[in-house]
């Protein structure tokens, strides 16, 4: 397993949240949409500088800001031999 802040994720890549490094507001809203530690998150897209950021969460999509998907770690599935 690797740990990655969820904003270098690869298009496609998911894996399991750690961590959400945010205050309580921040990490009650991502958890009003179920991001929250445990969760297995898929990103799907990411904007262009700085701009929204696609999930996939329980099979939902959606889009947050690049500033919150900064703030979530998620450990990955280390594909190197």
């Amino acid at each position: 397993m690797k740990i990655k802040i969820l904003k270098d994720l690869k298009s496609g890549e998911s894996g399991k949240i750690t961590q959400i490094d945010g205050g309580h507001r921040m990490v009650s809203r991502l958890a009003a949409l179920d991001i929250r530690p445990g969760s297995i998150i898929k990103k799907l897209s990411a904007g262009a500088m700085g701009g929204p950021v696609t999930v996939e969460v329980n099979r939902v999509q959606i889009a947050i800001g690049f500033g919150m998907a900064e703030r979530i770690l998620v450990a990955v599935e280390d594909s190197s031999p």
